[in-house]
């Protein structure tokens, strides 16, 4: 399909695939690596601190190799307190927390960082707003899930960070910036979210903005704009400029993939399918962006498309999946294909071959070959 215009024709049945989709070069190289050292050190005992990535299959295949999983959906029971100097701990590419990191250090064993670089350099620009505090000052990080990243501001003394969830709820710092108000209120409003000793009449006077590298491009600049006229609307054009730094931490691919998103749409597909974990916050945020074009229906696994009649599936913004009858239209149908950055290709081939056998399509021709592929 990439050779072909991205695109499959089959009877009564047209698939087109967003062309940027599925692993990025950090997910890709975090899952090799992870692989890689399964089989380096088979006689070791290997441990992961959470998921490597986002996507059921790859963490599943990883407890096929024997690694074990310290927290999240997939451990085995297991937490740091069992490791020793004698086995391996692989850090997934969303990279570790300060105090687990500086934990598996002190217990000498051996360490697989498999971080993705993109994560890395919003460590670093957030380590370089806390440190540029010649007055009280915070980052405001914007995520769709409580960030790593924070803990990288607090072992900087007197840096402090403030997490918001999306547009609505900067509002609510803006207003607090312009015009004051109950410091009670505000502090229950982010109780979760905040660093400890995190004063709003102090700490909101001076702002440097971090993105999670997976959040909606459109929404992060969107609060970005907003958190800066709020400081120039408090202190004047000029020194609300100086007390305002912001650098666009989106990472590439997660951009990429935004705007083939946006060209898919223009194919104007009757459905679109998006494929990847549902804790993905890349993949939800594609979800969004296609869900203003066309019927959308998230999935993690080809299995989730049961039949023409029924798909199991996690709506768009909702927090579970959910089955859905009569989702497929009639007659000929195009369908638009795209995926988050932790789902490999072969799940998308998968879901193609999977929907061309519930359209009764024995077999699919390869273009420009007498080969086919069975359905």
């Amino acid at each position: 399909m990439r050779e072909h215009d991205y695109r499959l024709v089959l009877p009564h049945l047209t698939f087109v695939l967003a062309k940027e989709f599925g692993f990025c070069y950090g997910v890709d190289g975090a899952v090799q690596i992870a692989y890689e050292t399964c089989r380096r050190f088979p006689d070791k005992r290997k441990f992961i601190t959470t998921e490597i990535i986002h996507n059921p299959r790859v963490n599943l295949k990883l407890r096929e190799m024997g690694v074990e999983f310290l927290s999240g959906q997939y451990s085995t029971g297991k937490t740091l307190a069992d490791i020793s100097a004698e086995d391996v701990v692989i850090l997934p590419a969303f990279g570790a927390r300060l105090p687990e990191l500086e934990a598996l250090t002190e217990k000498g064993c051996i360490l697989v960082d498999t971080t993705c670089a993109s994560v890395m350099n919003v460590w670093k620009r957030v380590e370089q707003y806390a440190r540029e505090k010649p007055r009280p000052s915070s980052t405001a990080s914007t995520s769709t899930r409580r960030p790593r990243r924070p803990a990288r501001v607090v072992a900087y003394p007197g840096a402090h960070h403030l997490v918001v969830l999306d547009k609505a709820q900067t509002q609510i710092v803006c207003d607090y910036i312009r015009n004051g108000g109950d410091r009670r209120d505000f502090l229950a409003t982010f109780r979760h979210a905040h660093s400890p000793g995190f004063d709003p009449d102090l700490h909101l006077s001076r702002l440097g903005v971090a993105n999670q590298t997976t959040m909606l491009s459109s929404e992060s600049q969107a609060i970005a704009v907003m958190l800066q006229q709020a400081l120039v609307d408090r202190y004047g054009p000029a020194e609300g400029a100086a007390r305002f730094r912001n650098f666009d931490t989106i990472c590439s691919a997660t951009q990429e993939r935004q705007d083939a998103m946006l060209r898919l749409a223009e194919e104007k597909p009757d459905l679109i399918l998006v494929l990847g974990g549902y804790n993905s916050s890349n993949t939800n945020h594609l979800a969004e962006m296609a869900h203003q074009h066309a019927p959308t229906f998230h999935i993690c696994e080809p299995a989730c498309i049961r039949s023409r009649d029924e798909i199991h599936h996690k709506p768009v913004g909702g927090k579970e999946a959910v089955v859905s009858r009569d989702w497929f239209p009639q007659g000929p149908v195009k369908i638009g294909l795209t995926a988050g950055a932790s789902t490999p290709d072969r799940v998308v081939e998968d879901a193609i071959v999977r929907l061309a056998r519930l359209c009764g399509i024995e077999a699919i021709p390869l273009p420009d070959s007498d080969a086919s592929i069975s359905a």
